[in-house]
C-alpha cells in the first residue's frame, strides 16, 4: 500500500491491513476479525462502498436485510423452539418420574456408562460443551447436527437417575448446532453463520426457560465480555420471541418464581444489599473453581471415561444416602421455590455445589445455569435468615447476583431478575448485579469465554476465564470452603474480614510472581531497547 498508491486508492488494499502496516495500532474491535481478502473480495468491496454512497440503495439494501434476517429468525424460532419445547416436556417427565420412584437414582453409575458410549459411538467424545458452542462464535469451529441429540438424549438421562445438572447449558448446545446448521443448509457464510449460531441459543434459551429478553442478550453476550454483537440483535430478538410464543401455546411447563415483598428502596436495604452481592461474588468464585478442580482430579485419578462415569454415579448416591435427602439430585427448581419462601437448609447451597461439580465432572451432560440459581437463591435465603432481611428479596438477589458471577452476563441476568420477579425491586437488582459482576473477577464456568475489556478500568485485557483458573490453588479452594461454613454458623462478621484479607495477600502474592516472570522473561529478549508496551504485547503472544 506504501509502494503503490494507485493501488491503495483503487481498493486492491484493505484499509485495516493499511491501517495495521502503519504506526497506528489497529482497535481490538476490529483487530479479531481481520481477515486476508482477494481480489474478488476486494472488487466486492469497491461495489459495496460504491452503493453506500448512494441514499436509495443503501436504504433498499438495509431494508431487504431486514426482512431476511426476519425471515430465517422465524423459521430458526420455530425449528429450535420445536425442539428445546419437545426437550422442556421431556425434562419435565424425567423429573416427576424420579420423584415418584426414588430407586432410579440406583441407576445413575449405569446412565454414566450410557452417556460415554453414546459419545463414543458418535466419534465426539471429546467435545468441550458449552464451550464449543462459545468457540464457534469467536472463531470458524464447526458444530455437528449430532451435538443436539447427544445432549438431548444424555440431559434427560442424567435427570431422570438424579444428576444435580440444569437444562439451559443443554439449551445452548442443541439451539446452537441447530442454528448453525440451518445457516449451512441455507449456504451462509461464515458471518452470517454465527449470527444463525447466535439466534438459535435464543430461541432455545427462551422456549425452556420463558424468559424471551434475557435468552436474545444472552447469546451476544455471553462470547465476549465487553462486546456486544449488535449485528445479532434482531435475529436473536425475533427468534427468541417466535420460539417463546411456540412453547407458550404448547403450554410448556415454565416455573412460577413471583415474590411478595414490600421492602422499599433506602440506604439500610441497599447497604445490606450491597454486602449480599459481596458474598454472592465469592461464592460464584467458589462455585467456578469448585467446578473446574473436581473435573481435573476426576481426570488425574480416573483417566478412563467409563471408569469415571461410574465412579462419579456411585459417589453421588452414597452422598445421597449419607445426608438421607434427595434435595440435591436434579436440577432442584422446587428448592429454589421454597428458598423464595424463606425455607433453606444451612449447608445446602455448598452442597449444591459439590453435587453439581461431581455429576459434570464425571461426564454426565446438563447446564450449570440452574444449579447457579439454586446456589444463589439458597445462599441469599441463609443471609436473609442471619441477618433479618426478607428471606423472598434476598433469595431473588442472590439467584440473579451468583448467575452474573459465573455467566459474566449483566445485563442478561438484569433481564432475568426482571421477566422473573418482576420490576418492583428492580433498583436492588440493579445494584446487586453490578456489584457481584465487578468483584467476581475473570473467573468463569466457561473456558472459552473471553473478557475484552476489564471489569476494573477502561483497558484492553484480552484474557480467557481459563487463565483465572490458573491464579488459586487447591488450598484456596479449602479455605473458601471453610469460609463459607464459619458464615453459617458465626454470622458474616465473623467470616468476612478474614476473606477479605486473605483475598489481598494472595492479589499480592500473584502480583509479585508475575513481576518476577516478567523480569525473567524481559532478560531473554533480544534486544533491551523495546519499550514497555512492546514486552507487555510479546509477553501476551
Amino acid at each position: 500500500a506504501r509502494n503503490n498508491p494507485q493501488a491503495s486508492r483503487s481498493g486492491a488494499f484493505d484499509p485495516d491491513i493499511i491501517q495495521y502496516c502503519s504506526d497506528k495500532p489497529l482497535p481490538p474491535e476490529r483487530r479479531f476479525f481481520m481477515e486476508p481478502i482477494s481480489s474478488l473480495q476486494a472488487e466486492e468491496a469497491r461495489l459495496r462502498s460504491k452503493l453506500a454512497n448512494n441514499p436509495f440503495f443503501s436504504s433498499a439494501s438495509n431494508f431487504f436485510q431486514f426482512l431476511r434476517w426476519m425471515l430465517i429468525s422465524t423459521l430458526t424460532g420455530l425449528v429450535v423452539g420445536s425442539v428445546s419445547t419437545i426437550f422442556n416436556f421431556g425434562l419435565k417427565f424425567a423429573v416427576d418420574f424420579r420423584h415418584a420412584h426414588l430407586w432410579v437414582v440406583l441407576f445413575l453409575p449405569v446412565a454414566g456408562l450410557a452417556i460415554v458410549f453414546l459419545y463414543r459411538f458418535f466419534h465426539y467424545e471429546n467435545n468441550a460443551g458449552t464451550d464449543t458452542v462459545i468457540n464457534s462464535i469467536h472463531k470458524e469451529a464447526h458444530i455437528p447436527l449430532r451435538m443436539s441429540f447427544l445432549i438431548f438424549v444424555s440431559t434427560i438421562l442424567t435427570v431422570l437417575c438424579g444428576g444435580s445438572v440444569g437444562r439451559e447449558g443443554a439449551a445452548m448446545q442443541i439451539g446452537g448446532s441447530i442454528g448453525e446448521q440451518i445457516g449451512e443448509k441455507l449456504r451462509f457464510n461464515e458471518k452470517d453463520k454465527k449470527i444463525m449460531l447466535m439466534s438459535g441459543i435464543s430461541a432455545a434459551f427462551s422456549a425452556l426457560f420463558g424468559t424471551p429478553m434475557a435468552a436474545a442478550f444472552l447469546a451476544m453476550e455471553i462470547a465476549s465480555i465487553g462486546i456486544m454483537y449488535y449485528a445479532a440483535l434482531v435475529p436473536c430478538i425475533w427468534a427468541s420471541l417466535t420460539a417463546y410464543m411456540l412453547a407458550k401455546a404448547f403450554h410448556a411447563p415454565f416455573e412460577n418464581l413471583a415474590i411478595s415483598s414490600d421492602v422499599t428502596l433506602n440506604l439500610g436495604g441497599s447497604a445490606r444489599v450491597i454486602l449480599l452481592a459481596v458474598l454472592c461474588a465469592f461464592v460464584s468464585i467458589l462455585f467456578c473453581k469448585t467446578m473446574h478442580v473436581i473435573k481435573a482430579l476426576y481426570a488425574r485419578f480416573f483417566p478412563n471415561p467409563f471408569v469415571r462415569a461410574f465412579t462419579g454415579g456411585v459417589i453421588i448416591i452414597l452422598l445421597s444416602l449419607l445426608l438421607r435427602t434427595d434435595d440435591y439430585l436434579g436440577p432442584g427448581m422446587n428448592i429454589i421455590e421454597r428458598a423464595l419462601h424463606g425455607e433453606t437448609a444451612a449447608f445446602a447451597f455448598l452442597l449444591k455445589i459439590l453435587f453439581t461439580a461431581l455429576t459434570i465432572g464425571a461426564g454426565f451432560k446438563g447446564g450449570e445455569i440452574v444449579p447457579s440459581f439454586f446456589t444463589g437463591a439458597t445462599f441469599g435465603c441463609l443471609f436473609a435468615i442471619l441477618t433479618g432481611a426478607s428471606a423472598p428479596l434476598c433469595a431473588a438477589i442472590g439467584m440473579v447476583s451468583v448467575f452474573c458471577g459465573v455467566t459474566n452476563c449483566p445485563i442478561t441476568a438484569l433481564l432475568i431478575s426482571f421477566e422473573l420477579f418482576g420490576f418492583d425491586h428492580a433498583y436492588y437488582y440493579l445494584i446487586a448485579i453490578a456489584v457481584s459482576y465487578m468483584l467476581s473477577g475473570y473467573y468463569s464456568l466457561y473456558h472459552a469465554q473471553t473478557i475484552v475489556y476489564s471489569k476494573f478500568e477502561n483497558s484492553y485485557v484480552n484474557r480467557h476465564g481459563e487463565e483465572e483458573m490458573q491464579i488459586l490453588c487447591k488450598g484456596d479452594l479449602c479455605f473458601m470452603f471453610l469460609l463459607c461454613i464459619i458464615f453459617t454458623k458465626y454470622r458474616f462478621f465473623v467470616a468476612f474480614p478474614p476473606l477479605i484479607l486473605y483475598n489481598k495477600i494472595r492479589i499480592s502474592y500473584n502480583r509479585i510472581q508475575r513481576s518476577i516472570s516478567y523480569e525473567r522473561d524481559k532478560r531473554f529478549l533480544p534486544t533491551a531497547q523495546q519499550s514497555g508496551k512492546e514486552l507487555d504485547s510479546l509477553r501476551c503472544g
